[in-house]
């Protein structure tokens, strides 16, 4: 079955829908390198907080669990840094299952009857610092009133396990679909903004993130929309 089709406002507003639902949804977006996925993210969990409060949503993007680069140095990955075996996929997939909440009346309060504060208070997930090209340990926090989690990455759709668990786990998986030569153009001058001349810049994204791209571009039917972007 082919995912229904949304346009970004489309997505959004269905976004702000999730998040007045019962319980905490959890959405992962996938999508190719330079698809939009943190830009989608990032516009979805603004809107949410403007039409539900402060903390009502959360970006937790997959890039946080990238290996760090002396292990990608140590295994001979580096050079082809973003494939996915250059991330930690049983981390990954261990904080969506913790991230997943159900609706116990208590979402808004992590503290016990007896008072004492419960180790899911808070959870703490891990950021990608683009300007030293390394993953973050505990930067992004998730207390138990979040009501909307997004979560973006390459291969939330990979039917390899252990991410072909992620499907089961997800409130909705979005696939990010987009025109090859715009996505080629935004990766090249993301390259660029990192360090890279143009012609490293071009080969990289043709040729290292092409590669990732082929593999997630074969996932896409699995979303339950994709979106335009």
């Amino acid at each position: 079955m082919t995912p229904t089709e949304l346009s970004v406002d489309a997505a959004v507003e269905r976004a702000v829908a999730l998040a007045a639902g019962p319980g905490r949804a959890v959405l992962g977006i996938a999508g190719a390198p330079g698809a939009g996925k943190s830009a989608l993210a990032r516009r979805i969990v603004a809107a949410v907080v403007a039409a539900h409060g402060p903390g009502t949503a959360v970006q937790v993007p997959m890039d946080g669990f990238h290996l760090a680069n002396a292990a990608l140095d140590a295994l001979g990955r580096h050079d082809r840094k973003g494939a996915i075996d250059t991330f930690d996929a049983a981390g990954y997939v261990a904080l969506v299952r913790r991230l997943v909440v159900p609706d116990d009346g208590n979402a808004d309060d992590g503290t016990a009857a007896d008072g004492v504060v419960t180790a899911d208070e808070v959870v703490w997930a891990p950021d990608f610092d683009r300007r030293v090209d390394e993953p973050v340990a505990g930067s992004i926090a998730v207390p138990r009133s979040t009501r909307l989690v997004v979560s973006e990455g390459n291969y939330l759709l990979d039917t390899d396990a252990p991410w072909s668990a992620l499907t089961d786990l997800f409130t909705e998986t979005w696939a990010c679909v987009v025109d090859d030569r715009v996505r080629v153009d935004r990766l090249v001058g993301r390259h660029m903004r990192h360090g890279r001349d143009h012609e490293a810049a071009r080969t990289w994204a043709l040729e290292v993130d092409g590669v990732n791209a082929a593999r997630v571009a074969a996932t896409v039917g699995r979303a339950s929309r994709t979106v335009r972007t």
